[in-house]
């Protein structure tokens, strides 16, 4: 039976430039116990349709033709009050950030007793049984002891299988999921992945996934939709999509899909990111090329090089980061007068060397110590215990760094998130220039500019962008300004934590090109931090795999992925969505 039928829907939204057309003529349909994907980049419009669908489509967007029709009944017709009724008992719709899904002054006994009894004529011990009911279900540990918990008090996938409880407390017919997985570790998403299958299969609920990870559609999906910019380009069965697609775009948006089975040279770029606008004015800066950069580039890393090796050699240790015996305990929250608490160990024991030249990929769960262990290398958390060397000069915690210290430069960091990571009060030019400006590298106010329009474009980025702030960029070219910000402090060592996470398949696939580009050319060390251990195989030479706070394997990259000896990684990589119908 038809669940949902959208028919030739058009969505516009009006702006001082004229209109905008988010969607055009979408058909789509699913049907019950159904789990159809629906894929595609930002701005394709997968969002706008989940929140057509919802009734929750903002102002001043509108719905300039077409229908959307739900067991008889055509939703863009409902009056917001019947909307509201539908809405819960009929359609239920899970949020990409489980955290601003769940209100956090309240208890999860709380939120779901309250849905509970709003849509069911139950007592109050009715719903809360039902309720505690609903997270066994979803596989909450101890779910009678645990119910009385604040949200913060549960991991990230603990509160997405809470929101999962919450919409499954009206019983719908049919959920949308906007990108339910994204910030998850593979072993929590393949929880959340096996819980939507059930939902389908056993309770006959119909499902729009939307996502930008191929890997989780080819992992649940009955059949598949793909849209470039706001038009469908081809909609079949998963693995006819997947496997053997037809259309131009979704063969390249095949195409530059890591592989967890064979590491690849390259990723092919299939769409050029729209550049920022000129505002129709003439601006340039004379002279300012990629090669010019590629030159200021080479010939200081070649001086700085030769005497961070010349101090290397009289310390007899020619590797760039050298970790022993690391230890780093954060202090307890409430130590007490007349209680002992040593607070929480976040690392333990932590041995790794990492040379010139090399990529070492860090894998582990949320809460493994990753991120962590980044920070303690860089200065942003201090370590209790053991120590950290680069280029042979032992490096003291961070707290006892000055900011003048030499490893600052040397060791730069790229975080997941650019767009809070750079000042959005300040314009791409002044961000760029605060290292030049801090380390004296560049005295030259005309030369700065002329140096900062020139690492743009190696980073494939236009000149003007300098004029702009960081909010007029996308995800991906946010993210390239990062990387030339990191690139002019003339780093040994690169720390990229999660760089490409909230990504686009084909943006990734250009970002981790650059990156690869960037180390060949300057022989940069590249400490690489994922969960998506697909990534982790195109980028790393070696592999260290942490479970709370603790290496349980560390070795070759190949070795790693094909034989992997600790249980642990085993598991890893068995819960790691499975695309070998495109090996």
């Amino acid at each position: 039976m038809t669940l949902l039928e959208i028919n030739n829907l058009t969505v516009r939204y009006p702006t001082r430039f004229g209109e905008f057309t988010a969607i055009e003529a979408i058909d789509l349909n699913i049907s019950e116990g159904e789990i159809h994907g629906l894929v595609g980049e930002s701005g394709a419009g997968k969002s706008t349709i989940g929140a057509v669908v919802m009734g929750l489509l903002e102002s001043p967007g509108y719905i300039a033709s077409g229908n959307v029709n739900m067991l008889g009944t055509d939703l863009t017709t409902l009056n917001p009050t019947d909307y509201h009724k539908l809405r819960g008992n009929q359609l239920g719709m899970i949020f990409q950030d489980p955290q601003t899904s769940l209100n956090p002054l309240f208890t999860i006994a709380d939120q779901l007793i309250t849905t509970i009894q709003q849509h069911n004529e139950v007592s109050e011990n009715s719903a809360r049984e039902q309720a505690i009911a609903l997270l066994d279900e979803v596989g909450i540990d101890d779910a009678e002891g645990r119910i009385d918990d604040f949200p913060h008090q549960f991991s990230g996938g603990m509160r997405q299988r809470v929101v999962i409880a919450l919409v499954l407390c009206t019983n719908p017919k049919l959920i949308v999921a906007d990108e339910p997985t994204t910030a998850l570790d593979v072993s929590i998403q393949k929880r959340i992945l096996v819980l939507l299958k059930d939902l389908a299969r056993q309770r006959g609920v119909g499902i729009l996934l939307i996502t930008h990870d191929i890997g989780v559609i080819a992992e649940i999906c009955d059949r598949v939709t793909v849209l470039r910019q706001g038009k469908v380009v081809e909609v079949g069965p998963t693995t006819n999509v997947i496997a053997q697609p037809t259309h131009e775009y979704t063969i390249g948006l095949m195409a530059a899909i890591p592989l967890i089975g064979k590491r690849l040279e390259r990723f092919q770029n299939i769409i050029a990111e729209e550049a920022p606008s000129d505002d129709n004015t003439q601006w340039h800066v004379s002279g300012a090329s990629a090669e010019y950069a590629e030159h200021w580039l080479h010939e200081n890393y070649t001086l700085l090089q030769n005497q961070q090796q010349a101090v290397a050699s009289a310390n007899s240790d020619q590797a760039i980061l050298v970790v022993n015996d690391l230890e780093v305990r954060y202090p307890p929250e409430n130590p007490g007068w007349f209680r002992k608490n040593l607070g929480y160990q976040a690392l333990s024991d932590i041995d790794f060397e990492l040379n010139r030249g090399e990529v070492l990929g860090v894998v582990g769960e949320s809460g493994s110590g990753k991120s962590t262990l980044a920070k303690a290398i860089v200065g942003l958390v201090d370590y209790t215990r053991g120590s950290i060397s680069s280029n042979g000069i032992v490096l003291e915690p961070g707290s006892q760094r000055s900011r003048k210290h030499e490893a600052r430069r040397r060791l730069q960091m790229i975080f997941q998130d650019p767009y809070s990571s750079l000042n959005n009060r300040r314009t791409v030019e002044q961000i760029l220039a605060e290292p030049l400006k801090f380390y004296s590298l560049v005295d030259s106010r005309a030369d700065r500019r002329k140096l900062l329009a020139s690492v743009l474009q190696l980073v494939e980025m236009p000149q003007q962008a300098l004029r702009k702030y960081p909010h007029q960029f996308s995800g991906g070219q946010r993210q390239r300004i990062a990387i030339a910000r990191s690139l002019l402090c003339l780093p040994d060592l690169l720390i990229c934590d999660e760089p490409t996470s909230a990504l686009d398949v084909s943006i990734q696939a250009h970002v981790l090109n650059l990156l690869k580009d960037l180390q060949d050319e300057f022989n940069m060390a590249i400490l690489f931090i994922s969960h998506n251990l697909a990534v982790v195989r195109q980028m790393a030479d070696r592999v260290v795999v942490l479970k709370d706070g603790e290496v349980v394997e560390q070795g070759d990259s190949d070795v790693f992925f094909t034989a992997p000896s600790a249980e642990y990684s085993k598991l890893l990589l068995r819960e790691t969505p499975s695309l070998s119908i495109l090996n």
